[in-house]
This record gives C-alpha cells, structure tokens and sequence, in this order.
C-alpha cells in the first residue's frame, strides 16, 4: 500500500527490522493509516509516527495491529518480543535523556524507557469488568434469606390481621 518514507537515520537496527515488519503487517490489512486507526484506539497521525520510526508504538497499538491483520497465537506474541527488543534499543528523545520522566511514571534517564501505554479501548475495558460482578453462593444466599424474611412478614401480618 503506497511507499514509505526512508526510516531517520541512526535507527538501531532492532528498530529498523520491527518497523519493517509492522509496515508489512500494516499493508497486509490493505487499510489505510486513517481506515487503521479507525478501527484501533490510536489516530491516524499516531500511526504515522509508529510506522515511520518516530516514535515507538504502545504494547496494545502493536496488539491492535495484530487483531486488525487477523493474526493470532505464537505470531501474535513473536510482535511482542520484537516489540521489547525494539523498545529497548530505540533513542530516546534528546531532550528527554536524564532531565525526568519518558513514560509519565517518573523513569526518565538511563534505564528508563518507553513504557506501555495504559490507555486501553473502551470496548477492551468492559470485558475486563464483566468478570468482576460478584456471583455464586453468597450472592444466592442472600436472595434466599431476603425472599424467606418478606414470606415470613407476609405470614405474621395475615395472622395477625385475620385472627
């Protein structure tokens, strides 16, 4: 799908083999950048940045991709080891080296990288929350003690009421 610009120069090779295979992946889906992120949490222009080697993509944007392109299974997970090598190997902002925090949780500098971003679809939220509602037998049992206390009112009022 159309052609890429030359990735910047200085980009370390780990970073360079995991943008070309997320350009190939990219193109496989046959989307546009604006069709892509239509259908992923992530704009058009942030995709442009990932897949022009600008600026590394989130864990979940590259999960996104994956899901998007059909893939499933061991070729999902073999993106997201390309995904940390690539991480670890990308240059950090010049700006950004030392003076505080790259990933907003407070570890800039040395050491500190790119973190996963945290934002999640909504659609991925619910999911993830539907499994929370408490259920089961305490659940039951409450019902049950509610249900037998208004049968046992209903019981007292009629006897007192009809003799």
């Amino acid at each position: 799908m159309g052609s890429w610009q030359p990735l910047p120069d200085g980009l370390p090779p780990e970073v360079r083999h995991f943008v070309d295979h997320l350009r190939r992946l990219k193109d496989g889906t046959g989307l546009s950048l604006a069709a892509l992120g239509a259908r992923t949490a992530y704009s058009k222009s942030s995709w442009q940045r990932y897949l022009n080697g600008v600026q590394p993509p989130p864990r979940h944007a590259v999960a996104a991709l994956c899901r998007v392109a059909g893939l499933t299974g061991t070729e999902v997970e073999r993106h997201g080891v390309r995904w940390e090598l690539a991480v670890e190997a990308w240059p950090r902002p010049a700006a950004a080296q030392g003076v505080g925090p790259v990933d907003g949780h407070g570890g800039g500098g040395e050491g500190g990288g790119y973190e996963d971003d945290p934002t999640v679809p909504w659609w991925e939220r619910l999911e993830e929350h539907a499994g929370h509602r408490p259920r089961g037998p305490g659940r039951l049992l409450l019902a049950a003690v509610a249900l037998l206390s208004v049968l046992l009112v209903a019981v007292l009022v009629s006897a007192l009421v009809f003799g």
